[in-house]
């Protein structure tokens, strides 16, 4: 994809929010060229926050935007779907706090992105290419990135339950894969937590109808997993919904090594820190190298 884009025409959708259990309305709507995701507080007089690292408040379970004490929570599903199917500016107009959850999976807005259509602009999209390797690390866990000339993924994920062990997968991602391997991913979670998450005052909204819930050996939903590696695939939605953070789309590996959202935003804003980590050039200013590096190889 060589220039901007946006949603041709407005999309709307309804539902609960997985973690507040409120009843919320998304409406996705056109933006400008360089708008980037803008999410508006329609119940607080159309307030705006936009989808950027600036504005990270909590990553715990989800991941939350604040700013200037207004919050947007649970936001990688929807950005998630933006960032792999293209979709650079928009208007996200909200009437509660929190994304509604849907099915629990991407595979919704992807279809909301289908109905709305794509607009292209006629400005340059500007990529954010790594120019060397990026590590963060915690407790046995790790996330990193390496110099790349497309955005691809490495995925690792153990739960140590029969249905959710040892996984991984690595993909280059496109909005085809995307649309097909990864949107339809679920977000889960285990019997015996639940107690202490609705203690936390968490998953208030999640239903069977939005999460895959797993027994101590077994999944309670009666279709069973959409996919083998389901919970490892929704691990992959979730960190390319914290990834579109960085505000541009990304030339890069990413691996994500038992990594969550907080690692996400931690890598986020480590790329951020420091802009010798990165370059930003344009797909014909890319195009351009890699033309040139055939050549000397050749």
């Amino acid at each position: 994809m060589c220039f901007e884009t946006t949603v041709q025409r407005p999309v709307q959708a309804s539902g609960v929010g997985l973690h507040s259990g409120v009843a919320v309305s998304i409406r996705i709507l056109p933006a400008p060229v360089s708008t980037g995701i803008v999410f508006l507080r329609t119940d607080l007089d159309n307030f705006p926050i936009p989808a950027s690292w600036r504005h990270v408040a909590r990553v715990s379970y989800a991941t939350s935007l604040m700013r200037q004490g207004v919050l947007i929570s649970t936001t990688e599903h929807l950005l998630s779907v933006f960032y792999s199917m293209n979709i650079d500016n928009a208007f996200v107009e909200i009437d509660n706090l929190e994304v509604p959850i849907l099915d629990g999976s991407g595979q919704p807005f992807v279809e909301l992105i289908r109905q709305a259509g794509i607009r292209q602009y006629r400005r340059k999209r500007k990529y954010l290419r790594i120019r060397r390797p990026i590590f963060v690390e915690e407790r046995g866990k790790r996330i990193s990135i390496l110099p790349a000339e497309s955005f691809c993924l490495t995925c690792e994920t153990d739960y140590g339950h029969p249905l959710a062990g040892r996984r991984s997968i690595e993909m280059e991602v496109t909005p085809e894969r995307y649309a097909t391997e990864i949107a339809p991913a679920r977000t889960f979670g285990f019997a015996d937590e639940l107690d202490q998450m609705r203690n936390m005052g968490l998953i208030r909204g999640a239903s069977l109808d939005n999460a895959v819930c797993f027994t101590r050996d077994g999944v309670m939903n009666p279709g069973g997993l959409r996919f083998p590696d389901e919970c490892c695939r929704h691990k992959a939605l979730d960190l390319i919904g914290d990834l579109a953070l960085l505000g541009k789309p990304l030339l890069g590996h990413v691996i994500a090594e038992r990594a969550g959202h907080a690692m996400h935003t931690a890598l986020v804003a480590r790329i951020m820190s420091d802009p010798s980590l990165y370059e930003i050039l344009t797909f014909d200013q890319l195009a351009g190298r890699v033309a040139q590096a055939l050549v000397t190889s050749a």
